[in-house]
């Protein structure tokens, strides 16, 4: 008796995007032809575990993992895959079978595997050869991604040897033992992607992406005149402007400087998602910030800006668009505007998957503006977001401190819960402790999320209390246990 397989839902047959491969127990052996053929074209999704013909075969449950893990560790093997591509597989069920979903994006380099180039048809994949073949793919990727403009008098005394070692910090913060960690200077740039062969002379050289990531300012310039972001407050003077930041600066700092215009201008309130407090204004403009930075065309001399208006928050970026109109979440086809920015930001933990951003603030945005709406995603020459924050908390752009909002704008209080991290806080201020010994005491290692998300709640219940209250950011200021504090130690509720 023929064995019968559950239908797909994709909705479509195999194509130029969609790939449908056989996989039991390990990966097929013709999947890095295909996930070479992705990358050198416009991107598309693998799907492990159906047959040709659209049905769902399924792969054996303790094979799961094991093919996840040699999917991205193969990926990073320039053995295997050259240049590299990181690859993130997701696994699910679908009709009572395991299958793996592989998210292909464009690339903005060519890639080979066991020797040969692969190019992606409707037809499935096919090789390529001879150079004249090879510019015109290199001369096709250049259009979209100039990133990949190649410098040749661009070398390592160009670059800040600092930026090095903050992105191997931010690695290991992402990862533990993160494979490119320990590599000098010379070997990250290629493995990542920011070296590459140059067709027209064929010699390897750096690019766009290596100094707009590594190096210094003046360096930065030279490559890119235009080169700017723009943040702007426009809560009160909406023709011209409250507070202004201007970042010329490497993309690593760009990223910390934006957010830092963020938090000073956006509420943060308590949320718990399940048990656990998380930062919506974090998870939201997160993506956002990293959004404008990853997908900004370099070459244009249009300004990226982000205006912050007292209804609303606006970011746009001048953009090489592959597609016009608007974005809805679950009916669009990500596409990197620059693969190996974006690559060498999801390994330093500043950007999530492609596509993430649109899904994220779609689903958070609700909590954090409650009734506001939805958000706005428009692509074209002008890639634009508006993010509506009417029921939104703001921040005064006149109040000095960086935490405390001012009179009248304070958030509902919610009682904090009582997690691990609350409780071991609440023991350590038995004694008068200061706020960062608090925090290493909870084990929570972001100070800005350890503020919002726990110092403050548990302060505004008086669970705890400052020992100079008149003076809240005195350098001897220390915290301790209030009579409320020492109940719900006990496990009583506070009075």
């Amino acid at each position: 008796m023929k064995k019968s397989f559950p239908k797909h839902p994709f909705g479509t047959c195999e194509g130029i995007a969609l790939e449908f491969k056989k996989a039991n127990d390990r990966l097929p052996s013709n999947f890095f032809e295909t996930v070479c053929a992705f990358l050198n074209l416009d991107g598309g999704l693998i799907v492990l575990g159906v047959e040709d013909d659209g049905r769902v075969s399924g792969i054996d449950h303790d094979a799961v993992e094991r093919i996840k893990a040699d999917t991205a560790s193969l990926s990073n093997n320039p053995q295997k895959l050259n240049p590299p591509y990181l690859l993130f597989p997701h696994s699910e069920q679908m009709g009572g079978h395991w299958i793996i979903k592989v998210q292909v994006p464009a690339s903005s380099q060519i890639h080979q595997t066991g020797g040969v180039v692969f190019l992606r048809s409707q037809d499935g994949d096919y090789r390529i050869t001879g150079m004249n073949r090879l510019a015109g793919l290199m001369n096709r990727k250049l259009s979209f991604f100039t990133e990949q403009r190649v410098f040749p008098y661009l070398g390592m005394s160009d670059m800040d040897p600092k930026l090095f070692v903050k992105a191997r910090k931010l690695m290991l913060g992402r990862q533990p033992q993160h494979p490119w960690a320990d590599l000098p200077p010379e070997e990250l740039l290629k493995v990542a992607g920011f070296a590459r062969t140059d067709y027209a002379t064929g010699k390897l050289g750096y690019t766009l992406a290596a100094g707009l990531m590594f190096g210094y300012d003046t360096t930065i310039q030279s490559l890119a005149p235009g080169y700017k972001f723009d943040a702007l407050l426009r809560r009160r003077d909406t023709e011209r402007y409250d507070d202004r930041l201007i970042v010329r600066t490497n993309l690593i700092d760009a990223f910390d400087l934006l957010m830092g215009f963020v938090e000073k201008h956006m509420n943060d309130p308590f949320y718990l998602e399940g048990v656990t407090s998380i930062s919506l204004r974090s998870i939201i403009f997160r993506e956002l910030v990293a959004n404008i930075i990853a997908h900004r065309e370099y070459t244009s001399a249009a300004p990226a800006t982000m205006m912050i208006y007292a209804d609303r928050v606006e970011f746009k970026n001048p953009n090489v668009p592959h597609y016009h109109g608007r974005i809805e979440p679950g009916r669009f086809t990500p596409f990197p505007k620059n693969p190996t920015i974006c690559k060498f930001m999801i390994q330093i933990g500043r950007y999530e998957e492609l596509g993430s951003g649109v899904r994220k603030v779609n689903f958070y945005l609700p909590h954090y503006a409650p009734g506001a709406g939805k958000p706005v995603f428009d692509d074209g020459d002008m890639f634009a977001v508006t993010v509506p924050i009417t029921g939104a908390v703001s921040r005064s752009a006149t109040v000095p401190d960086k935490y405390p909002t001012s009179a009248g704008e304070v958030a509902p209080q919610v009682a904090p819960q009582v997690t691990p991290q609350v409780e071991a806080m609440l023991a350590a201020a038995r004694q008068e402790i200061s706020a960062a010994e608090l925090q290493s005491a909870s084990g929570l290692k972001d100070r800005v999320h350890f503020l919002k998300a726990y110092l403050e709640p548990c302060l505004a219940a008086s669970w705890i209390e400052r020992t100079i209250p008149d003076k809240p950011r005195s350098s001897k200021q220390k915290y301790r246990l209030t009579p409320k504090g020492r109940k719900i130690l006990k496990k009583e509720k506070p009075e």
